[in-house]
Parts: C-alpha cells; sequence; structure tokens
C-alpha cells in the first residue's frame, strides 16, 4: 500500500502565515525578504514547509514563533492553495492561516534578523507565486468575519478608547463607518467595560478608555455593522 502511494504522487505541504497589526489607525502585514530561489530578493508572506511528524497548526506556530518569538497566538485556518504549478520547482500545497496580533508584543530584533518588514495592507509590495490571492482571500475573510461579530480586539491593547476602535474597523473594511451608527450599535452589544481613565494623547480633554468583557463579547451574535 506505501508503494502504491508514493507511485500515485509526491506532494510537498507548506504553510503561509498571515500576520496582520495594527498602527497609526492602518491595518498592516507582515512580509519577510525571501533570501532563497526561486523568487530570491522578493517580498513573500511567512512560510515554511510542514515536517513529516507535524500537524498543519503546529507548523503555522512554528512558523510564527521561529519569526516573532511570540508563544499562543490564536491563528485561524484560512483556505488551501493548490494549483498544479504555482511553485515552479515541485508540486507544493499551501494551507493559510491568519493571526490578529499587537505589534508591540513582537521582538523586533527577530524580525529584523529575518528581513521581515510591516507593510500597510493598501500599499504591499508585489508578492511571490500567489501570495497576493492568499492576502486577498484572507482580507475577504476577515471582512466578513468584522460585519457579522465583534472580531480584531487582538490587535488593539488591553485598554483603547472608541475611536482607536471606530479606526480599526474602517482599516479593516476599507471604508468610513457613521460613529453614531457604530457606537450605538457597540453600547447595545454591552460587551465593553467603560473605566475610569481617559486618553489625552490626542487631546486635553481626552477620551475614556474600554476593555472588553470577554466573557459577553464570545456571546455574542447578530453583530452587523
Amino acid at each position: 500500500m506505501n508503494r502504491a502511494y508514493k507511485e500515485v504522487q509526491q506532494i510537498t505541504v507548506a504553510v503561509d502565515c498571515l500576520i496582520f497589526g495594527f498602527n497609526d489607525g492602518k491595518l498592516e502585514l507582515l512580509l519577510v525578504h525571501r533570501g532563497f530561489e526561486p523568487e530570491r530578493d522578493r517580498w513573500s508572506l511567512i512560510g515554511g514547509f510542514v515536517l513529516n511528524e507535524e500537524d498543519l497548526d503546529e507548523a503555522a506556530h512554528r512558523v510564527l514563533s521561529d519569526l516573532t518569538g511570540l508563544d499562543d497566538v490564536y491563528m485561524e485556518q484560512v483556505r488551501t492553495f493548490g494549483k498544479a504549478h504555482r511553485d515552479p520547482y515541485e508540486r507544493v500545497l499551501s494551507v493559510t492561516y491568519s493571526a490578529l496580533v499587537l505589534k508591540k508584543d513582537y521582538n523586533d530584533e527577530l524580525v529584523k534578523s529575518y528581513q521581515a518588514e510591516w507593510f500597510p495592507i493598501d500599499g504591499l509590495p508585489e508578492l511571490i507565486f500567489d501570495h497576493k490571492d492568499m492576502v486577498d482571500s484572507a482580507m475577504q475573510r476577515l471582512r466578513r468575519r468584522i460585519k457579522s461579530g465583534p472580531v480584531g480586539f487582538n490587535l488593539l491593547p488591553k485598554k483603547f478608547t472608541l475611536p482607536q476602535l471606530q479606526k480599526l474597523y474602517e482599516a479593516i473594511l476599507g471604508e468610513e463607518i457613521d460613529k453614531r451608527n457604530f457606537r450605538k450599535k457597540l453600547n447595545s452589544m454591552d460587551f465593553l467595560v467603560k473605566l475610569d481613565e481617559k486618553d489625552k494623547s490626542e487631546s486635553k480633554k481626552g477620551a475614556y478608555l474600554y476593555e472588553l468583557d470577554e466573557e459577553k463579547y464570545n456571546h455574542i451574535k447578530n453583530f452587523n455593522i
């Protein structure tokens, strides 16, 4: 039976990770400057091959940890890309994962050592292979999810303002949101805890800080922006 499997096909499996961050009101993606052929010296998603004794999820977390030093990051599988000639060297199936992370938690020196850089999602350089399609697929999924449920809080600090939260949603959706309707919707969900603290970094009056009530947040349904 093993010989029959080998005679049918020889396929390599890889994982590619889309690591999203949020900075200065912009959604960003972490890319790596590829240091080997094929497509040497071009920009790429962060990826690697799945080891023989490794599960897909394990491989994705290993790749993320090796590059950023972050462990226990929640990642979601997006989809599999498997066109026959997507890699010119061999037949490779790539399973994509996405992660939303707080940029300040990153090991900057480790990231730089891999020649990785953050790019705004609306200003990405040309990417190798079908990685642009991977980005488009992940963004479509994220936009669907953010319209139906409150997501993206991993991109914000533990304490945040409502203007910061609205900017995050606008950055993901790529469009402006009506301030009054947005806040009315948030208040109706009752999953934000208003604190007796203000962020005065942008104005003297300041904006109140909020925290997420994770228990209520995890039970949110029918959230439509």
